[in-house]
This record gives C-alpha cells, sequence and structure tokens, in this order.
C-alpha cells in the first residue's frame, strides 16, 4: 500500500460514535460484562432480580470501559505501527487525549460508584481491575511475555465482583471463578498472541513466550498445563456444593475439549491450530458460565 493510499485509509471520516466504541473498545467491554453478570446469575442460584443485574452491568461496563480507553490512551502511538490498531481514534488524531481523558475519568466514576451501591469490596475490585490492567499491564507490554500473567489478574476480576457484587464478600465461588477465568486467558491471549505476532512485534509487544525474535516452541505446551488447570477448577464448585454434579461434570469436558486444541497448537505450531484455539476460547467462558448456571436452578 502506497503512503498516500495509507494516509486516505487512516484519516477518513467516521462518527462520534463509532470512535467512542473504538475507544472503549466496545466488543471487548460487552464480553466482560457478560462473564461478570453470568458469575451473579450463577451467585443468584436462579433467583434473577432484573435492576441489579441491570445496575451491575452498567457499573461494570463503565469500569471496563474506563480501564480500555486508559490503555488507548497509553498506546496511542504504539497503535499508529500496528495495522488493527491503526485506525483507533487516538492514533489517527481523530479523538484528543484530552477528551478520551475526560471521558475515561468519567467512566470510571460511574462505575465505581454503581458498584459502591453493592458493596465496599466489589467498588474496590473494580478500581483495582483499571489500576492493574491500565498502569502495570499496559507497560509491562512492551518490556516482558511475564505481563500476561499480571494482565491476566484484571482480566479474571470481572467474575469475582459479579459474585461479590451479590454475596458482599469474598467466597468460594468467587475464588473459583476467578481462577477459571485466570487460567482460560492464557491459551486464549497465546493463540490471538500466535496470529498477530508480526504486527505485534511491530510496536515492539512481547505477549508470547519467545527466544530470540521468534516464538518459543513451548507456547503450545504452556497453553495444555493452563487449559488442564480448568479440569479442577472446574470440579472445584460441584465438590464444594454450589452446583450440581454434572454440571461440573459438563464443564470438566469442555475443558477437556480447550486442553485438546491446545495440545494440538503444541503438535502442530501453526496458524489454523492457533485460529481453532483462538475460536474455541471464545465459546469455552459462556458454556461455562451457561452449565454452572444450569447446575445452580432448582430443576438442577
Amino acid at each position: 500500500m502506497s503512503k498516500s493510499v495509507r494516509s486516505v485509509a487512516i484519516n477518513k471520516p467516521t462518527s462520534w460514535l463509532a470512535d467512542f466504541g473504538q475507544l472503549i473498545k466496545f466488543r471487548l467491554t460487552l464480553l466482560v460484562v457478560i462473564t461478570a453478570l453470568g458469575a451473579a446469575l450463577i451467585a443468584t442460584r436462579g433467583a434473577v432480580d432484573l435492576l441489579t443485574l441491570l445496575l451491575l452491568g452498567v457499573g461494570g461496563f463503565s469500569i471496563t470501559s474506563a480501564a480500555n480507553a486508559l490503555n488507548e490512551i497509553l498506546e496511542k502511538d504504539f497503535d499508529r505501527l500496528m495495522t488493527r490498531t491503526a485506525q483507533r481514534p487516538l492514533a489517527t488524531g481523530r479523538m484528543q487525549v484530552n477528551s478520551a481523558l475526560l471521558i475515561a475519568g468519567l467512566l470510571f466514576v460511574v462505575g465505581i460508584l454503581l458498584l459502591a451501591l453493592f458493596n465496599p469490596l466489589a467498588s474496590l475490585l473494580g478500581a483495582t481491575s483499571v489500576v492493574l490492567y491500565a498502569f502495570l499491564y499496559t507497560p509491562l507490554k512492551r518490556i516482558t511475555p511475564f505481563s500476561v500473567f499480571v494482565g491476566a489478574i484484571p482480566g479474571a476480576l470481572p467474575m469475582m465482583i459479579g459474585v461479590v457484587a451479590l454475596e458482599g464478600r469474598l467466597t468460594y465461588l468467587a475464588l473459583v471463578l476467578f481462577a477459571i477465568q485466570f487460567f482460560w486467558q492464557f491459551p486464549h491471549f497465546w493463540s490471538i498472541g500466535f496470529l498477530g505476532f508480526e504486527d505485534y512485534r511491530k510496536a515492539g509487544y512481547k505477549l508470547v513466550p519467545m527466544t530470540g525474535d521468534v516464538i518459543n516452541r513451548s507456547l503450545g505446551w504452556q497453553c495444555l498445563i493452563f487449559s488442564l488447570f480448568l479440569v479442577p477448577c472446574c470440579l472445584a464448585p460441584a465438590m464444594l456444593g454450589e452446583i450440581a454434579p454434572w454440571s461440573s461434570g459438563v464443564a470438566i469436558l469442555f475443558s477437556l475439549i480447550y486442553s485438546w486444541y491446545s495440545w494440538r497448537l503444541h503438535v502442530r505450531f501453526d496458524r489454523e491450530s492457533a485460529r481453532n484455539l483462538m475460536f474455541c476460547s471464545f465459546f469455552y467462558l459462556p458454556l461455562i458460565l451457561l452449565t454452572f448456571y444450569l447446575g445452580t436452578t432448582p430443576w438442577s
């Protein structure tokens, strides 16, 4: 692509709403909110209060949006270097940093206040997730692949927040769901990192295990290990009496399927295997949450 054509592509007009959606990473934010609400539904054990879910959803959406907006503010110069992010509003200059900061600040305040309506711990966990994601994980991405481990902590907090908001304290269920979301992230992000390796390298991001300038062959093996950690995590809720045993059994089956795709990446170490693992990861969490929820209902 010539320089002139690239310039036109980067500066093509777009609506303010579309820019806002890109700033907060709308689809990613929506997925995070779904996981938090799914965890909250499990905590209700079948008793659903729509107003409670609405407040939690808006609060979680606001907190996650604030974290994503801060992430894009801090990475705007690096976003310009990657094909997948070059169209973002801050990278192109369609949105000013001051405007993005104002949006992030307002969303953060709204999110914290809404979560505080449930209890202080939920609000504290929400604030912690923003700080860890924006100000620790984001700069570490260009320093060490260990950043993925750091980022997995705020990445796993949404389901914990969903439970804590409903139960008012840190329960075994909250810890188990946190662990599931934590371990799930490694095959998920490493498969994405495998597929986007060259693009990420342009911006200096180190998101996968590396040997020199290439991806370490241990990546698939590590995906397998972390996906297998999900098996005992899925067994734990039934052992604790939180869900029906059949529900844990189905969840373990999903975890073994996830592990199989991780194994295929280890054996084949190609883009097709990484793509299959990535798509499997998209389905894994929603299916686990649905299975656990059905395992808590009166008819289970």
